[in-house]
């Protein structure tokens, strides 16, 4: 994981930096469902473009969050899936989750 090779950094912002972004939220809370296959995930999130999806699935794979398994077939078939360590974040994003809804009832 190479955020946590820093020794100088802080870690809550290593931490973070590993599910930040646009569109990595919306991934695992696709994957935290099920395992699914890159077009299961560009169906579910419509927005997001192909390139994108493939950098933050490779980003996500490389600190551990998701894994990655491929078929030998042809075509070639992979499937992402929530790692033990990435399971560990959805209790995060649900509290976040609440809090955007504490945001909005508070801004009524």
């Amino acid at each position: 994981m190479p955020y946590l090779h820093h020794k100088d950094d802080c870690a809550v912002e290593n931490i973070l930096s590993m599910i930040s972004g646009k569109w990595k939220p919306a991934i695992l809370y696709e994957l935290f469902q099920r395992t699914m296959r890159f077009g299961q995930l560009q169906q579910a999130i419509p927005f997001i473009s192909r390139q994108v999806l493939t950098t933050q699935l490779r980003e996500l794979e490389s600190d551990g969050i998701i894994s990655r398994k491929i078929y030998p077939t042809v075509p070639p078939k992979v499937e992402y899936t929530v790692t033990e360590l990435g399971r560990k974040f959805e209790p995060i994003l649900q509290d976040i989750s609440k809090l955007v809804d504490l945001f909005k009832e508070g801004n009524k």
